[in-house]
């Protein structure tokens, strides 16, 4: 970088100051979206409640980056329970929060799953010391019923290690930071044994991510704010060597043990996919129905004949979903 940079009247911190510029942006442009269209997410919440399956039936039409995650036995849970879904930025209005901090809320009728009425999932965005910046939640437990567990028990061990961590943090002990207890070594072992391809949409609930903590993000936009207009320093101590290891060595055991590992770009596909466009993906299963009930009728008159000979043999039954384009 300096040597593409020492012939030119351009520094290093002119193109840090646009990019902290260009992120303070499009962090106004969420928060002032979300402004807007609130009442419009209100009127449509009390619209949708009088229709029946509304929320079923867009999820049923999901877009293929959410439909990979739904597995048959998931869908037999979702289609029949589901009552509503919600998405919250929840720290828009914290002093210091973040508008792409999101809560995802999904409402259920009872069922022979679980006990839960709503299952909540809440994602923070953070920023860590290295200049990674993204989404990061805890895992959150479901109540099911016996012999009922879609996700054959890891969600249940992926809270039993959270609260063992969060156990050892208030220690201050280093536990676990570069080694694996038993829990997490059990962990470890049912998610090797565990195809990725058929784990349950419900493992989402116990994406962590990153370990970034509230106070490690509020340290690095500190600093962030402080370094407008100054040069960053590029000299890295022993010290801070030493620091990044630790840290490198922790996220290597929390990604092993990480059992969706695509957690954040679901929670993004949710809230700036189907969230928003619900009524659209409504709308494209009401069409599959009628296009259904066409293809229906047309079988039933080439079964009147007695040879068939009026029916369209180039004629396909449409696919179960029609994807947005």
């Amino acid at each position: 970088m300096a040597a593409a940079l020492e012939d030119t009247p351009v520094s290093y911190e002119d193109l840090a100051d646009i990019e902290r510029e260009f992120d303070d942006a499009e962090t106004e442009i969420i928060r002032q979206q979300v402004a807007l269209t609130q009442p419009l997410y209100e009127r449509r919440a009390h619209i949708t409640s009088q229709i029946p399956n509304f929320w079923p039936l867009v999820l049923e039409q999901a877009p293929p980056d959410i439909d990979q995650y739904i597995q048959p036995s998931d869908s037999a849970l979702l289609l029949s329970s589901l009552t509503s879904v919600e998405v919250e930025h929840f720290e828009i209005r914290a002093e210091g929060g973040d508008p792409r901090s999101v809560a995802i809320r999904f409402g259920f009728a009872p069922n022979e799953y679980f006990t839960d009425a709503t299952l909540e999932k809440r994602f923070w965005y953070r920023r860590a010391r290295d200049g990674w910046a993204g989404l990061v939640s805890e895992p959150v437990p479901i109540e099911w019923k016996k012999d009922r567990d879609l996700t054959g028990g890891l969600l249940r061990m992926v809270c039993a290690v959270w609260e063992r961590e969060k156990k050892e943090a208030g220690k201050g002990g280093e536990e676990g930071r570069r080694g694996m207890w038993e829990e997490q070594r059990a962990l470890k072992k049912k998610i090797d044994n565990t195809g990725m391809g058929g784990l349950s949409f419900f493992a989402w609930f116990g994406f962590i991510g990153r370990r970034v903590t509230a106070e490690e993000s509020a340290e690095v936009m500190r600093l962030d704010r402080e370094m407008k207009g100054k040069k960053p320093a590029l000299e890295t101590t022993a010290e801070d060597e030493d620091e990044d290891g630790a840290e490198e060595g922790e996220e290597d055991v929390g990604m092993s043990l990480e059992i969706f590992p695509d957690g954040d770009d679901l929670a993004v596909a949710i809230t700036e996919d189907l969230w928003p466009s619900a009524i659209k993906y409504f709308t494209q299963a009401q069409e599959q129905d009628a296009l259904s009930d066409v293809d229906f009728e047309s079988d039933d008159e080439g079964q009147g004949e007695p040879d068939g000979s009026d029916v369209d043999s180039d004629t396909e039954r449409p696919a179960k979903k029609l994807k947005p384009s």
